[in-house]
């Protein structure tokens, strides 16, 4: 299956201060109830540190409307792929909406990871030239496997981008995030088809994967680049295949998103025709169309090599210079970097 955990290769990345720790007590061996510090005592917050979890966790910002465009939402998006791929962490899906995001995400417990898995990511973090000390390594694994920790980083560096990129200052986000627990198979399965179907219900898309800030729209358009999200659903009886896996995920997803539940839109009836007649299969022609920008704005498209030749002989000025973008999901590069709609 794509997106298996594999400790030892996280991505090169940069984190936010590390001198920041959460406080907890422990009520059972298995479960610690977290606290925010507070004038008005909070419910605690429930998390299984004895055995892989998954979460459900959503978050709202504190400002008025829809403070989120395509700038902030690929920004969110690339905070959240950064710390995910640091801390060890399975995600099953995201989307990140105009004012709030959500993501489905499977935590590990400390007691499974080792030592030389936390010393290959502190090593990806920060490089070659920065030993970790074993006291380093034991905060660190701790903090890698926490959720709460996961999702400060997260807030706390959108919070820096947003305010410095609109300057403000103040609060974006507003109550601590929200944490559900989620348990693998088909409820799982109708949690990620919930999030997948944010865009649907707030009419922004007829087809859940146009959405490119969403799982499905990861999934579809990208390929699943990287391997970033994992598909272990936790479903016996479906596909180990990854292609067959996502044609169930999709039938499943579009049958249910075109039932009408009296809560914002759903599915429409001829687009959910459409996909049964292609029998939910997702193939590169239907990734091309939502990649067909790429074809018309690019200046030079095709391998690394010919854009990276062509580059060379233009001449350009120091400030100008470039390396070719790869172009997500397809297997060439082009000349420009731009934001794509959604």
């Amino acid at each position: 299956m794509s997106g298996k955990t594999s400790w030892g290769q996280a991505k090169k990345l940069t984190i936010a201060n590390e001198n920041d720790t959460h406080k907890s007590f422990s009520v059972f061996p298995n479960i610690t109830l977290q606290h925010v510090q507070n004038s008005m005592p909070r419910i605690a917050r429930m998390l299984f540190e004895d055995q892989p979890t998954v979460y459900h966790v959503m978050s709202r910002t504190a400002l008025d409307g829809l403070p989120f465009g395509d700038i902030e939402k690929d920004m969110m998006l690339s905070y959240i792929k950064r710390f995910t791929s640091i801390y060890f962490s399975d995600v099953l899906g995201f989307c990140i909406m105009g004012n709030h995001f959500h993501i489905l995400i499977r935590m590990h417990p400390s007691s499974s990871i080792s030592d030389d898995d936390v010393k290959a990511r502190f090593q990806y973090v920060y490089g070659d030239t920065v030993v970790a000390d074993t006291r380093s390594i034991a905060r660190l694994k701790q903090k890698w496997c926490s959720l709460s920790e996961l999702l400060r980083e997260i807030k706390q560096t959108s919070s820096r981008f947003y305010n410095a990129k609109h300057n403000r200052r103040g609060y974006l986000w507003g109550d601590r995030f929200k944490s559900v627990v989620v348990e693998n198979g088909h409820a799982l399965l109708n949690c990620l088809a919930y999030i997948d179907l944010n865009p649907i219900r707030a009419g922004i898309v007829d087809q859940p994967e146009a959405y490119r800030w969403s799982s499905i729209g990861y999934r579809m358009q990208t390929n699943n680049a990287g391997d970033y999200l994992s598909d272990d659903f936790g479903i016996e009886e479906w596909s180990n295949s990854p292609r067959l896996l996502m044609r169930q995920y999709r039938q499943f997803l579009y049958e249910t998103g075109a039932i009408d539940r009296g809560t914002g839109k759903s599915i429409r009836k001829k687009v959910l025709h459409d996909a049964q007649q292609n029998n939910f299969e997702y193939t590169q022609a239907n990734r091309f169309l939502f990649r067909s920008k790429w074809f018309t704005e690019s200046g030079i498209i095709g391998s690394k090599h010919f854009v990276e030749k062509l580059l060379n002989q233009l001449s350009l000025p120091a400030k100008n210079k470039r390396s070719p973008h790869e172009i997500p999901g397809f297997d060439f590069f082009s000349f420009k970097r731009f934001r794509e709609q959604s």
